[in-house]
């Protein structure tokens, strides 16, 4: 099963699932905005692609935290941090074939989708 986690007016969300419609891919899309997620899913995607690749710095939920809350960030805090606001997490997540994929680029879905 291929899952496409993320926000649904994402404009990259909107980009990747154009492309997965296009390429004919069935997937199941998880908004995790409104389903939520949980901390085993965060937990398994930082084990996977490291934390800060997870967590979305750039994002304006991020930048609006105090400093003491972007301070001394370790995977623990990180994944606290996202689990309380789900907008922290990049996006989208591609879960396929038992592996993970953070952002959208075109390429990179076509060889883990095998395309």
């Amino acid at each position: 099963m291929i899952t496409i986690y993320g926000i649904k007016n994402c404009d990259t969300m909107k980009k990747a699932r154009q492309w997965l419609d296009a390429a004919g891919v069935d997937y199941v899309f998880h908004d995790y905005k409104i389903a939520g997620i949980d901390g085993a899913h965060l937990t398994k995607w930082c084990d996977a692609a490291g934390w800060d690749t997870i967590l979305n710095r750039a994002g304006t939920t991020f930048r609006k935290l105090d400093e003491a809350q972007k301070t001394d960030l370790d995977q623990q805090k990180a994944v606290s941090l996202m689990l309380e606001q789900p907008s922290m997490i990049k996006r989208p997540v591609l879960e396929a074939e038992g592996k993970i994929t953070v952002g959208f680029k075109p390429d990179v879905y076509a060889a883990l989708l095998r395309l």
